[in-house]
Parts: C-alpha cells; structure tokens; sequence
C-alpha cells in the first residue's frame, strides 16, 4: 500500500524523519478494539500494541494512538505484528470529554480527552430524516466539529422519509452558517456523488452521528458492498440499535479515506470555544449591540440578546443550548486547571524527592 493514498504528506513526513531510527515505518491506525490497533503500512496490514515506554509517558487517554493517526511501528520480524513506539503530531483530532476507564494512566480527575478520530480533513455529520432528526443536537455536533480543525458537513440521510425535504433544510440553515447542507439517501443512491466530492486521493472523512442514521450504510453505498453490517432502527421508537462496535478505516475505491464510528447518545465539547462562536455568529453580534459590555443576559436593562428573543427574532431554543455548552465550556476548563495544579503538585513533590535522596546518597559518600 502506497502511504500517500493512506493520507501521508509533507508534515507527517517531516515529523517521521525527525524522530525514527534504523528498522522503524510509519503506518496509519485503521482499528483499535481492546488496547490492540490494526495498522497499515508499506508492508500491509498488521496487529500491533503500543511498547511499554509510550504507555509508561503517555499522561492521558489522548497521548494513546486513535484511529486515523499515524505511528512509528517497529515491525515484528518473520510475524504480521509490530510495536508502535511514538504517535506523530496530529494535524486534526474530533475529541470529546469522556470518563476515564481501567487501563489508562490517573489524571488527577474524573473526565479525560477522547480522540474519536485523528487527522481528518471532512466531518460528516449525519442525522436521519426521521425520528432521529434533532435541531438542538446537529448545533451541538457543528460546534465540536469545528474545534476538530477538520471541516463540518451537514448530511441529512434518508430523504425518502422526510415529507417537506426543503422546510428541514431551511431549518437547518437557520442554526448553521457557512456549512454544506448534503441531502441523500443510502437505500437508492440519491445523493451520494455529493458525498463522493469530499472524498478525493488521500483525503480523510469521519462520519459523526447517533445510532441508526445510516452511517455504515451510506459508506456500504459508496464502497458498492455490503461491507460494513447494518440494522434497521426499532419500529416503536425510532431508535437505532448499535451495529457498528468500534471505530475503523476504510480506503475508497478511486481514493479517499472514511473512518465509521459507533452511534454516539451524546457528545460533550472539549476545551475551546472557537468552536461555540463560529455556530454561533448571530448570539455572538447580537452580545456586541448590548449596553454593558459585562452583559450576561438574563436581568440586565438594554440586552440585545433578550430583546431579540422577546421580538422573535432569535429562537429561545437555540439561545439555551449556546448557554449550556458555555457552561459545559466553563466548568470543563475550570476542571483542566485543578487537573494542571495537582500535576504540578506531583511534580513539585516529586522533584523534592529526588533532592533529599541525592543529599542523602551525597552524606553517605561522605561529600557533604
């Protein structure tokens, strides 16, 4: 397999070279189930598991290798399995807040950064045309999206089922600026080439969305197979069951990259609020016209916020959930600098440590 249709380019070349030794490869994350990864390289597919030095520095579950990153493999000799000894820098990464699970290395706190997928150049963030159809989510998935550093895309699958197609576009619309808006439908192919359009040579989608919106279905379509398995959604509650267990990789055909990923029942923002102010430009202006400039809009006198919801010009529903994920901001970011402070106690106490023992080694030696 040729790297370059695997995604590789100037920066990760350039890192790579920095950092290898004799006998080492680059290779991609295709798969990564149970603390074991699937890697592809020059040589093909392997197994692989990170080398004890890289699990004994990573400091959190982000320094562990992700699906769509690319490693520094040793390979094992005369088997289809190798040893990954360094993650390279990523130049995107789709992270959301998650609670931290056996195996990975205290924190100093109960929340922890998870990759859901690295080095993606398109987010396909996909929600169903029926009972799956959520306004105040697809804001919510437009916001972290855009602190991926990859590009957000609106797909609205299963238009077979949608009564008024272009009132659910106009309503998205309304809550998403400068996003592309893509309708399809994975059962007769409608739509699909537009999809195609963000999937050239060496380029890298994600596809983002809750269970049974189609993900592994729309991906089976523009494979041509039934790769991947997928599930009807249950008749009493439109709910989707969750077919796909664990994140993978997929070359296209003709070129291009797509990561499938399991159904998500909620995504929370991690860290930056680039994202909360390009989802959100008109709450943003709207705070500029307000007569203080400390305005929090809720009380205060000459709050062009309030004013617009009063007047109907800004939806209530959409002001309270650029509210809650401020707040999911803050208090995220408040707990990353108790998380800072304990680390830097540790660190502070630890060094302390190694001086009295290299005063007590010096006496003992009779130097001081």
């Amino acid at each position: 397999m040729n790297l370059n249709e695997l995604g590789w380019n100037n920066f990760f070349d350039d890192n790579f070279n920095r950092i290898k030794i004799e006998g080492q490869k680059a290779a991609r994350v295709t798969g990564e189930q149970r603390n074991l990864y699937r890697v592809m390289s020059e040589d093909g597919e392997l197994t692989a598991e990170v080398s004890g030095k890289l699990r004994y520095r990573s400091q959190s579950r982000a320094d562990f290798p992700a699906v769509g990153d690319w490693v520094v493999i040793e390979p094992v000799t005369d088997e289809s399995k190798a040893v990954i000894r360094a993650v390279l820098p990523r130049k995107s990464a789709f992270s959301r807040k998650a609670v931290l699970s056996g195996g990975m290395p205290d924190t100093g706190g109960k929340t922890d950064e998870q990759i859901l997928a690295a080095n993606i150049d398109t987010v396909f963030l996909v929600s169903g045309l029926d009972g799956d159809f959520n306004i105040r989510r697809i804001e919510r998935y437009v916001t972290i999206a855009w602190d991926s550093g990859a590009t957000p895309v609106i797909v609205l699958n299963k238009i077979d089922l949608c009564d008024d197609l272009e009132a659910t576009i106009e309503q998205v619309e309304t809550v998403v600026f400068g996003v592309d808006i893509l309708p399809v439908s994975a059962t007769d192919g409608a739509g699909l080439e537009e999809i195609n359009a963000f999937l050239s040579a060496g380029r890298t989608a994600v596809f983002l969305g809750s269970s049974g919106v189609g993900k592994s279905s729309i991906i089976n379509a523009l494979l041509g197979e039934e790769r991947l398995k997928v599930q009807a959604v249950r008749d009493y509650d439109k709910r989707g069951r969750h077919t796909t267990t664990h994140r993978e990789m997929i070359v296209i055909p003709g070129g291009g990259i797509v990561i499938d990923t399991p159904g998500l029942r909620e995504i929370q923002i991690w860290l930056d609020e680039e994202g909360i102010k390009r989802t959100f430009p008109d709450i943003e202006a709207l705070a500029m016209q307000c007569r203080f400039s400390d305005c929090r809009h809720q009380t205060e006198p000459g709050c062009a916020v309030k004013a617009a919801i009063k007047n109907g010009e800004l939806d209530e529903g959409r002001y309270n959930n650029y509210l809650k994920l401020q707040k999911e901001l803050e208090h995220l970011a408040r707990r990353q600098n108790q998380k800072e402070a304990r680390r830097s106690e540790r660190d502070f106490d630890k060094r302390i440590r190694q001086i009295l023992k290299e005063r007590e080694n010096l006496k003992k030696r009779g130097l001081i």
